[in-house]
């Protein structure tokens, strides 16, 4: 095989290993406060239930200005995309804890392996895939923008039924997205010709984060429909 296309594709493997790392980083983060407010801090988390509402829309705010903030500051590849990103990972552990605590130990544990086994099977698809999806992916953000629209009428309507469908879809555009987003890590790297910057890998590990972070959502709704 030739040189220059071994080099090429340790390159690419290694700036997938960096985007990942970042990827279980923020995943470790999120999971270790929401673990230690179910357990360690159970008694403040009780506390706080009492409010959760108001808790949910506060962190809810706090978590889409700093999404917005990372995002724009791993653009202009500043050093501070990752401490906010890593930010948005925290604040994200201790609002999920509000919402796992909602269900039994066992449906949380099927849908977070249900969820780390699909990301991997569409993540290896956008890896090896040829065609591009950018179309797709384009059309699934269109699709999302929908389902959130969706959601937030059943805030009133309040239908199990409806909520559970909307799981349901949330699940195949979140696979899809992954595949999507898993192929960007590729086409990052060669438009760049392998010169990525930093704020690149963050941006990219912050869509994937999003993803598993929402597909986990979904996965629970659906097998948590009757806790």
């Amino acid at each position: 095989m030739n040189q220059t296309i071994i080099q090429e594709r340790s390159g690419l493997n290694q700036f997938y290993a960096k985007v990942y790392a970042f990827v279980g980083i923020g995943i470790a983060l999120s999971a270790l406060v929401s673990a230690l407010m179910l357990t360690t801090f159970q008694d403040l988390l009780v506390q706080l239930m009492f409010n959760a509402r108001i808790w949910l829309i506060v962190t809810g705010v706090v978590e889409v200005a700093l999404v917005i903030a990372a995002s724009n500051m791993a653009y202009k590849n500043s050093p501070a995309a990752l401490p906010m990103f890593l930010i948005y990972s925290v604040v994200n552990g201790f609002s999920l804890s509000f919402i796992v605590s909602l269900y039994l130990p066992g449906t949380v544990l099927t849908a977070f392996i249900s969820s780390a086994a699909l990301f991997f099977v569409m993540a290896i698809i956008g890896v090896v895939i040829k065609k591009d999806l950018s179309g797709i992916g384009r059309a699934l953000i269109g699709a999302l923008v929908g389902l959130i629209l969706a959601m937030i009428v059943n805030v009133f309507l309040n239908s199990g039924l409806f909520d559970y469908i909307i799981s349901i879809v949330m699940v195949l555009v979140f696979a899809g997205l992954i595949a999507w987003d898993n192929q960007k890590i590729r086409y990052v790297y060669e438009e760049s010709n392998g010169q990525v910057a930093t704020g690149w890998a963050i941006s990219l590990a912050l869509s994937l984060y999003l993803d598993f972070i929402n597909l986990f959502l979904s996965f629970l709704r659906i097998f948590g429909s009757d806790d």
